[in-house]
């Protein structure tokens, strides 16, 4: 296991070289580190934890059309380069295509633990501080707006209308970050998500007072 877990962070640091700041080796490094926290507290497939937690964003859609199809056959090619049992193939894959909060309505009910593990960790790393500098980073990526007083936040989006969204940095706290606290699948998971929550709304409150000149 130690091999392909080492030749598996080799293969994502080369293939995200020069990434968007948010979706890069070191939003996967955290990842995998907080997968890896969380699956201590669960009985699962540590193997399958880690390589899917490598693996989750190999391709983002988000940076190739909406394309969800890369990722998926990207990471099948590896590993099969590096001999994985078809068994743990068809699981990583399987994480891999379920993930995403965009996807959570197509999503199989019935979650394995080794999903339910790396969901919240990635979910946990779109929070808190770091969820933040990522928001706005991507925000400035895409050039949206940071903030407009007049354009409400969008609820209940279906996935095409999320896929397109081009909002403000300021309404994707209530399109999306706000919610995941309550969609984490673990208690290691809520836990973390609880707090790095309550940050998030204190950020939300200086930023409005600041903005209001108040």
């Amino acid at each position: 296991m130690k091999n392909l877990i080492d030749n598996t962070v080799e293969f994502v640091k080369e293939k995200l070289e020069g990434a968007e700041a948010g979706h890069d080796w070191f939003h996967i490094e955290r990842v995998w580190k907080l997968s890896k926290k969380i699956a201590e507290t669960e009985e699962c497939s540590q193997e399958v934890v880690e390589l899917a937690a490598l693996l989750h964003d190999i391709a983002d859609p988000k940076f190739h059309n909406g394309d969800e199809t890369i990722a998926l056959k990207v990471s099948r090619e590896f590993l099969e380069s590096q001999n994985a049992s078809e068994e743990v193939i068809e699981k990583v894959l399987f994480i891999i295509k379920n993930i995403s909060f965009k996807n959570r309505e197509e999503a199989p009910k019935d979650l394995p633990i080794e999903l339910k593990i790396v969901q919240d960790a990635d979910r946990i790393d779109a929070i808190g501080a770091i969820g933040i500098g990522r928001t706005f980073n991507f925000g400035g990526f895409k050039n949206n707006p940071m903030y407009d007083p007049n354009v409400e936040p969008k609820l209940n989006m279906s996935k095409e209308e999320y896929k397109k969204s081009n909002g403000t940095t300021i309404n994707h706290f209530y399109e999306k970050l706000l919610l995941l606290k309550d969609l984490m699948n673990t208690e290691k998971g809520k836990e973390i998500a609880g707090e790095r929550h309550d940050f998030m709304l204190k950020f939300l409150d200086q930023f409005y007072k600041e903005w209001n000149v108040d």
